[in-house]
């Protein structure tokens, strides 16, 4: 994965706020940032869905194998 170093940051600033303007930069950083908030509570969403999910799996695994246990020492 290739590095940003802060030369290139500051190029694609520089040519942001040129394309923009300085009073809609603002704005839009502000859209970016709210947009990029709402990916991150999607992601971490869904992070938690999976984690859920899969302790439930879990717990089912471990009960259905203490039933088989039980069964083959009740014999």
């Amino acid at each position: 994965m290739p590095q940003i170093g802060w030369l290139e940051i500051l190029a694609v600033v520089i040519v942001a706020i040129l394309v923009l303007g300085p009073k809609e930069f603002p704005i839009a950083l502000k859209k970016i940032g709210s947009y990029i908030g709402k990916i991150k509570n999607t992601f971490s969403s869904f992070q938690r869905e999976v984690t859920s999910a899969t302790k439930d799996l879990d717990v089912e695994e471990e009960l259905s194998k203490e039933e088989q246990k039980d069964k083959t020492d009740g014999k």
